[in-house]
């Protein structure tokens, strides 16, 4: 007997708003015993810039759990106190390796309660941390979206985790429309397919538009050298400070360094659901389609995909059991392959390729933000530094710690792991493409080998040869064919940086490089 196909309302997913809570997100907790918390989350970013928040926090009072009762007041001291937990870590001049009784006892409560882990996950900064300006009207509208707690107080940090609010509420209709068109293959209805095949790839280029407005308020620069140092992690953060971890000190004996994940967009439960039902696999980063698997060949490719169940682990965990649940059932790119191979139904075909290109088309605008938002500052910040470390300049610094920076940081060791040993401009440059982040990712070749991926499942020929195309590089050197004379586009600029040297970037939550045993969306 066939399991049978997933019930949103058994996972507390909405059918209209899908992975967003039910009920909008408090802006405060109703009972005034947490008005303490409250007070340093309105004063968190005035403390942060005074350097006062870890004297605060130490001498606040240990709280206790059971004056919350429903969901939305878990959520609500879940995001408080992962903002006061990363300002506290990352908001002096060097990281803190220890969280205080404070804020890790009733965040380690309050995060097995909600089963997510003690750390600022996509659901603390983005699914429980936003409210419409006005109820009324939609909240996938970017223009009646505000956040309800940031770190940094601007608006490139609320306009950064509002993009992601506005797609997934505007993406949420598109998991009742794939679980109907799974449940109409049960029932070899194609019509039904067909057609809610269409509608989702007109949804996908939808997201596709509200992620490209994220350059209208955010920039670039602010969002590197400013937001996303406080969105690490503590997993691989040695570079930047943190080379065991965190202790979240409970005020308990024997408590010991972990390491997490920091926020990411990997953590998006609506990506993860657009690939299961489309039927995409995504393998090693490095390896491509046709590869005999390295040792453990026989093993099932689920198991294999490390990075994507290691991503779920940072999810709600309703929301993972439900994507699970969707892995069992997902049949769509089956019955598409039964129906092109006995040459019936043609529009079906169509719709389900069509539905791949724009997915596709949507991770090549992911790349294009990654690219100027991550890959070109880091890049700069590298080569800045290279220069500043030519033999004249080391001869004209003075000596001792003085020449270096105060602070310390995720966007500062991400420059310094490239050109701070280096004797000269020439060998800075040279280790300027050897850059490691959060985690250190090879993130190009992981982006562009995910986007590459989506179009495999392609069942049309025609439709196969236009997703696998290879993007054209401008050409390098030559008089004739050289580089255009206009500043490149952000994606023409993705392309001649994987081209030219593979800039290791990490994202905030994996840490993979070519050279590694292990891959990128998958590892063993």
């Amino acid at each position: 007997m066939l399991p049978k196909i997933p019930v949103l309302a058994d996972y507390g997913i909405s059918p209209k708003h899908g992975f967003l809570p039910n009920e909008l997100p408090l802006a405060r907790l109703p009972d005034p015993y947490y008005n303490k918390w409250e007070a340093v989350a309105a004063n968190l970013q005035a403390l942060i810039l005074s350097r006062r928040l870890r004297g605060v926090v130490d001498r606040l009072p240990v709280l206790s759990t059971v004056g919350l009762e429903h969901d939305a007041e878990w959520r609500r001291a879940y995001c408080i106190l992962c903002f006061m937990a990363h300002g506290y870590i990352w908001g002096g001049d060097s990281p803190s390796d220890r969280l205080p009784p404070p804020i890790t006892a009733p965040l380690l409560e309050i995060s097995a309660h909600l089963e997510v882990p003690p750390v600022a996950t996509y659901a603390a900064v983005c699914l429980w941390n936003f409210k419409p300006l006005f109820v009324d009207e939609g909240v996938d509208q970017l223009e009646n979206l505000a956040t309800l707690n940031t770190l940094t107080g601007s608006l490139d940090e609320s306009w950064f985790y509002l993009v992601s609010v506005a797609m997934e509420a505007r993406g949420g209709p598109m998991i009742a429309i794939m679980l109907k068109a799974m449940d109409a293959v049960r029932e070899d209805d194609a019509e039904t397919v067909t057609a809610c095949l269409c509608a989702f790839a007109e949804r996908l280029d939808d997201l596709g538009v509200l992620l490209q407005r994220m350059h209208e308020q955010c920039d670039p620069n602010m969002f590197y050298h400013r937001i996303r140092p406080f969105l690490a992690g503590s997993k691989n953060m040695a570079d930047a400070g943190l080379p065991h971890g965190v202790i979240y000190d409970d005020g308990k004996p024997g408590a010991e360094y972990r390491q997490y994940s920091g926020g990411s967009n990997a953590q998006s439960s609506l990506i993860q659901f657009f690939d299961i039902v489309l039927g995409v696999e995504h393998r090693p980063t490095g390896e491509k389609a046709g590869d005999t698997p390295p040792s453990g060949g026989d093993e099932p490719s689920a198991a294999r995909h490390n990075f994507i169940m290691e991503m779920r682990k940072y999810m709600p965990g309703s929301h993972a059991r439900f994507l699970n649940d969707v892995s069992a059932v997902a049949n769509i790119r089956q019955y598409v392959l039964v129906h092109q191979a006995a040459g019936t139904d043609r529009p079906l075909a169509i719709a389900y390729d069509s539905c791949l290109a724009m997915l596709r088309a949507l991770r090549d605008k992911h790349i294009a933000i990654v690219t100027r938002y991550i890959v070109v500052p880091s890049r700069d910040m590298a080569r800045a530094r290279s220069r500043s470390r030519s033999p004249v300049a080391v001869r004209r610094a003075a000596p001792g710690p003085t020449a270096r920076p105060k602070t310390m940081n995720l966007a500062l060791a991400s420059a310094r792991g490239s050109a701070e040993n280096s004797a000269s401009p020439a060998t800075a440059q040279a280790q300027a493409g050897k850059l490691k982040g959060t985690g250190g990712t090879a993130l190009i070749s992981f982006l562009k080998q995910a986007r590459d991926e989506t179009g495999e499942p392609a069942v049309e020929e025609w439709t196969q040869r236009f997703l696998n195309r290879q993007g054209r590089v401008p050409g390098k050197n030559d008089f004739f064919f050289g580089k255009p004379a206009e500043p490149p586009t952000p994606e023409v600029a993705a392309a001649v940086i994987e081209e030219e040297d593979e800039i290791e970037i990490g994202g905030l939550a994996g840490t993979w490089t070519l050279d590694d045993d292990v891959g990128g969306l998958c590892s063993y």
